[in-house]
Order: C-alpha cells, then structure tokens, then sequence
C-alpha cells in the first residue's frame, strides 16, 4: 500500500573542533569540510554555535580576571557583517552550492568591546539570509557575549523548506521557539 510522499534532502551536521581563536585556519578548515559535506551530497551544512573564531571555553574555567588576554584575542579574531570573512562564508556556500549555517563570534562596527553569539545562514546562491543574535548568553557564556534582541529571529523561505535558527540553550526557551514555529 503506497502512502504520500514528501521531499527531503540530505544535511551534514559537522561536528569539528575550531583552530583556537585563529580566524583563518578556522575557515579554511570550515571551507574543507563544506566540499566534503557537498560532495557527500549535502544540501545544508550545519557548523556548531561560535566555530568561528573559537567557543570562549575559558569563561567555564577561569576566574574572571584571568580572562582578559583570551577576551582581546577572541575579540581580534571576531567577525564582522559585510567584512570580507564573511564574504568568504558567502563564497564557500556558492561554491559548493549548499545552504551554510554556521556559528561566529560577531564584533559590531558599532561598539568598541561588545560581542554576539550570532548564527549565519546563507544560501547555495552565498546571499546571507539570515543573522541571528543568541538572546541572552547562558551563564558563563555573559562574561564575552551581550544580549541579541529578536530582530532576526524568524525562519526563511529555501528550496529546503522554511529554516529558522536557534543556538544552543534558546532550544530549551518555549518563548524562542513558539516564535519560529507560528512564523513557519
């Protein structure tokens, strides 16, 4: 008895360590394994919250005042909007012809210190679709990051089907997900 049939596609969920607070080697290592992933037929490829430049890993086990030399690198190392790393993300996606979403550390041109925990998502055509900025940093994850705001957050219309991101513990946050799914 034949049944309804529905689309799919295949995703790589890419589970990869960075190359420690070293902005380049973390894409080149993220453009590597993107081609693998595609040429596995992968269609969206999905990297971890903050791949790029690293997870700030510190905030768990050093006391605060012991944080300030890995707070300036990760802050060195950050990515801006519309910068060429991020023009190099939007290459990578149109070269290999996916979907990207991928987790950076964000430093915005408009504030001398202030840093996100933001999701990219670009499409196979390398238009970055979607920024979304974690709402409230968990715990430890406050000493780097500040506050999102819910500008982004909704989901975008793909060939996929419609995708909305969340990072990490806004996955446990009803409000957070109740809003991508009435959007979808």
């Amino acid at each position: 008895m034949g049944g309804d049939s529905f689309p799919s596609f295949r995703a790589a969920a890419v589970q990869a360590a960075s190359s420690f607070l070293d902005r380049e080697a973390t894409l080149d290592k993220l453009e590597s394994l993107v081609g693998e992933a595609a040429r596995g037929g992968a269609q969206l490829v999905v990297f971890s919250e903050s791949f790029v430049p690293s997870f700030p890993l510190w905030n768990l086990v050093l006391a605060p005042i012991d944080q300030h030399r890995f707070f300036r690198a990760l802050y060195e190392q950050a990515v801006s909007i519309r910068s060429v790393h991020t023009e190099r993300l939007a290459d990578c996606a149109r070269r290999e012809g996916v979907h990207l979403s991928v987790g950076v550390t964000e430093r915005s041109r408009l504030s001398m210190g202030t840093l996100y925990n933001t999701n990219l998502f670009f499409s196979p055509a390398g238009e970055l679709l979607n920024r979304h900025r974690k709402l409230m940093p968990t715990w430890a994850e406050k000493l780097t990051w500040g506050q999102g705001d819910a500008s982004q957050l909704r989901p975008v219309d793909t060939e996929l089907g419609r995708i909305g991101t969340l990072i990490c513990g806004e996955n446990t946050n009803t409000l957070a997900r109740y809003a991508l799914l009435a959007r979808s």
